[in-house]
This record gives structure tokens, C-alpha cells and sequence, in this order.
């Protein structure tokens, strides 16, 4: 196999001997322009594995280089050298196709991480990778079609995502495909809610402590940032991030290095940040809530998750998807939809998107015997509309659900005659509450029945094996 050269493009002698050295030990060639022209001529001419290009050239800058690249050489990473401190050219080069980017003075441990992801990176996504994507982000829709084409994209560069989408959406899984299609896919991707960490330790979390640094630090702990260090970071729900952390987030992002709680030694790290949220950063920038520095800085590539009811024509595969899953899981036949319950569901909003759509598939294979699923079968979440009319809009799902809701004299068999389940919270996960109400239930049908399950399973009308499943999944002991 061939091994293509790296093309270094400085005006500066010691500059471009100093990454000559540095390829040369890790085994690559490398050959040199001095000017922007030089530079185009060269990669007209030959291909290479990566393009590192200084900022100032005598006949031009980068910039020009990087967008030159993207067009006429898409295959070949470029990294950006920029001055130190000069973080808007940084990220107006990944935003114009960049790899990565390197301050200066250059760091060797920097430079070498650099190269070696780089010159890994394939020219293209594998048959497996498309699989992979293909199995994550099911569906044939257009709005599913440009999004994984997006993250085939991104996923080839450093540069830090940020994610937008509703609860439910499948943000995650998005951060977790860009990973796994990345150079750092055998390095760690760890995930973290920024919403249910404690305000007071958040910092401790993030960047790690020294023994006796505050009460109750026992012993040295390693944070986020060193744990992911030469992978991914999903800062999830960084809307919910206190001020005074943004500051020090930014701050880490930009020197590509932390301070532990309590200690005074800089640790250099290599981390991928990808960021999540379901909230408007926007707003919140104009509102004061998040800092426009950081928003700047971590939504290089924005990345837009759409909503299910935006692509309902995705809704039966993505369904047929999670009933093998589910199916595997409690070790019964594949079950199927009929095509009134697909109907069913297409005409449904599904507010919570992906997950309420698993939810609910869950919630009906529990209660229902059969392996073939008809639209009598399912069953939504309390307080949602009634999926009958495809036309509901989203902003109407409030009015439409107390429209639906029984009133105080109507007795239904299916809805709770507690006052308190009549009107579910709205600031919790809805399909927690209902998981809490039907563990009830069970329990106070177990009691009476001495936890007989043959009896138990019989008095509620459901199979004995499904009430073991249900056991097991509400966590109730048997």
C-alpha cells in the first residue's frame, strides 16, 4: 500500500523542518509550499494524506487554501496553524472544512495526536460505517437522508457539533454515530447530562480534584475532560450550565487543557466536544442564561435533529426496528404491525418523539398477547390527542389533550379514577408517571392474590409471561 505524503504550506523554514522532523519519526514523508499558489499547484498535481497550512502566506491566507481544498480535493484532511490567541480564525477554518487546528507556538504532543488522526481517517465512510449510520438512523425521508449525510461529514473532522432537537429526538445517538465514525472511535465517548449535576460540583466533575481540596475529597479524582481524553465528550443539556462554569468550560475548550480542583498543574487534554440541548440557545444568549463566547465556540457545525411528526414517513421502519429489538428481548416472536396500526401511529405527534415512540411500543407488547398488532392494540400516553386527525398541529397539543381528557362524572375503564393521575405532571417524564401507576396497580393486585402470578396475571387480564416481563421491568421483586 502506497503511503501518501503531508503537505506542510509555511513561509517559515523552521516551522516546516520542525514537522518534517515530526513525520518523519512517525514514519510518514512530507513535502513543503512556501506560497498559497505553490501550494494549489501541488495538490493539483498529487494527492496527500493531510494538508497542514499556516494562516499568513505571502499571496494569500489558509482560508483560501481550506475552501480550495473542500472543492477541488474533498478526500484530504486539512488542519489550520494559527496564531495563539486567534481563536475566530480557528473556527472560521473548521467552518469552512477543516480538520482541526493548532495554535502556536505548536505543541510536539499536539501535532503528533494530530497527524496520527488525520492520516487514519479514511477517504471515505465504509460499507460498515453506512451500515451502522443506516441501522441508528432508520428511515428513507429526506429530512433522515440529509441528516445522516451531515454526520458522514462531520464525523471526519474535530470540530465541535453542537446538537439541536426536541427531547426524544435522538440527539445522542447522533453524538454516538459522529464518534463511531470518527479517528477517536477506539477512544472513550462519555456522555454527560450538564442539567443533573449539583451546581456546587459541577467543576469537580468536569475537570477533576486533589485529595483535600474540599470536604468530603478524599482521595484524587479524574473528571470528564481526562476521562475522554483522546475521545468524545457530549456535554448533553448544556443550556443548563451556571454561568460561572461557562466561563471555565470556555476556558478549556480554548486552551485544550484543565486544572483539577486544588491543584496548580495545567493538564494538557485532547477531547472532542460535542454539545446537546433541546432548548434555544439563542434566546438564551439574548436573555443573558448562556454566554455568547461559548455559544460561538461550541456551535462551529450545528447539526438539526428533526422531530418524528416532521417525518412520519420514517415512523414503520423505524417501528419494525425497535419490535425486533424488543422482540430479542423478551425472547418471543417478531411481532408486526398491521397497517391500520401503522396508520395509528403516523397520525399520532408524538411529543416525546423516538423514545415515546419505543415507550409505547413496549407499553403495548406488555398488555398484549398477540404478536400482530392492531391499531386497537396500542396504547399512548395519558393526556395526549387522540391519534386520529394527521393534521393536529404541534403548538395545539395542550388544547387538544384537555379536550380529550374525561371529565369529573365519566367512567372509563382505562382511565385512573385517582384525581391525581387525571392530570399527570408536566415537569416530570411522563412515561415514568405512568410506569409508577401501573406498578401500583400490580402491587395492588399481587397482595390480595398472596404474589400468586398465575392468579395475579389472570385477575389483569394478561398472559403469565407478559406479567413477568412487566415484573421485571418496573423492578418489582418477585
Amino acid at each position: 500500500m502506497t503511503i501518501l505524503p503531508v503537505l506542510v504550506v509555511d513561509d517559515e523554514p523552521d516551522i516546516c523542518e520542525l514537522i518534517a522532523l515530526t513525520l518523519d519519526r512517525l514514519g510518514h514523508k512530507s513535502q513543503t509550499a512556501h506560497t498559497l499558489l505553490e501550494a494549489k499547484e501541488k495538490l493539483t498535481q498529487q494527492r496527500y494524506a493531510l494538508c497542514l497550512t499556516d494562516m499568513r502566506l505571502p499571496d494569500g491566507d489558509g482560508l483560501e487554501l481550506i475552501s480550495f481544498i473542500s472543492k477541488a480535493c474533498p478526500g484530504t484532511p486539512v488542519a489550520m496553524i494559527s496564531a495563539h490567541g486567534n481563536m475566530d480564525t480557528a473556527i472560521e477554518a473548521l467552518k469552512r472544512g477543516a480538520f482541526d487546528f493548532l495554535n502556536k507556538p505548536i505543541q510536539l504532543d499536539e501535532l503528533k495526536a494530530l497527524i496520527q488522526s488525520a492520516i487514519t481517517l479514511p477517504a471515505s465512510a465504509s460499507d460498515e460505517d453506512l451500515q451502522l449510520i443506516q441501522q441508528r438512523l432508520a428511515g428513507n425521508s429526506t429530512a433522515i437522508n440529509q441528516l445522516r449525510d451531515t454526520i458522514i461529514k462531520v464525523a471526519r473532522s474535530q470540530a465541535p457539533v453542537f446538537i439541536q432537537g426536541e427531547s426524544g429526538s435522538g440527539k445522542e445517538v447522533c453524538a454516538r454515530t459522529i464518534h463511531d465514525l470518527s479517528s477517536r472511535k477506539k477512544a472513550p465517548f462519555i456522555a454527560v447530562n450538564c442539567g443533573a449535576i449539583p451546581s456546587e460540583l459541577v467543576e469537580s466533575e468536569f475537570f477533576g480534584h486533589k485529595k483535600g481540596s474540599f470536604t468530603g475529597a478524599d482521595k484524587d479524582k479524574m473528571g470528564l475532560f481526562a476521562s475522554a481524553h483522546g475521545g468524545t465528550l457530549l456535554l448533553d443539556e448544556v443550556a443548563d450550565l451556571p454561568l460561572a462554569m461557562q466561563v471555565k468550560l470556555l476556558r478549556a475548550i480554548q486552551e485544550k487543557s484543565i486544572r483539577p480542583v486544588g491543584s496548580n498543574e495545567e493538564i494538557s487534554i485532547d477531547v472532542r466536544i460535542l454539545s446537546a440541548t433541546h432548548k434555544n440557545l439563542i434566546e438564551l444568549v439574548k436573555q443573558g442564561l448562556f454566554r455568547n463566547d461559548l455559544f460561538y465556540r461550541i456551535n462551529v457545525i450545528e447539526l438539526f435533529v428533526p422531530p418524528l411528526r416532521e417525518r412520519k414517513e420514517d415512523i414503520a421502519t423505524i417501528a419494525a426496528h425497535i419490535l425486533k429489538k424488543i422482540s430479542a428481548t423478551m425472547q418471543r416472536g417478531v411481532f408486526e404491525l398491521s397497517d391500520d396500526a401503522v396508520l395509528k401511529l403516523q397520525g399520532y405527534l408524538f411529543p416525546g418523539n423516538i423514545r415515546e415512540l419505543e415507550n409505547t411500543l413496549e407499553r403495548t407488547i406488555a398488555l398484549c398477547d398477540h404478536e400482530y398488532i392492531e391499531s386497537q392494540h396500542l396504547i399512548f400516553q395519558l393526556g395526549q390527542p387522540s391519534p386520529q386527525d394527521n393534521s393536529i398541529a404541534p403548538d395545539s397539543i395542550d388544547r387538544q389533550a384537555t379536550k380529550h381528557q374525561p371529565n369529573e362524572s365519566t367512567t372509563n375503564a382505562d382511565t385512573p379514577s385517582d384525581p391525581s393521575i387525571k392530570n399527570p405532571p408536566r415537569d416530570g417524564s411522563l412515561d415514568d408517571y405512568l410506569n409508577d401507576i401501573e406498578r401500583q396497580e400490580i402491587l395492588a393486585t399481587l397482595d390480595p392474590c398472596r404474589w400468586n402470578k398465575t392468579e395475579t396475571a389472570k385477575n389483569l387480564g394478561n398472559s403469565f409471561r407478559t406479567l413477568r416481563y412487566r415484573l421485571k421491568k418496573l423492578d418489582i421483586d418477585e
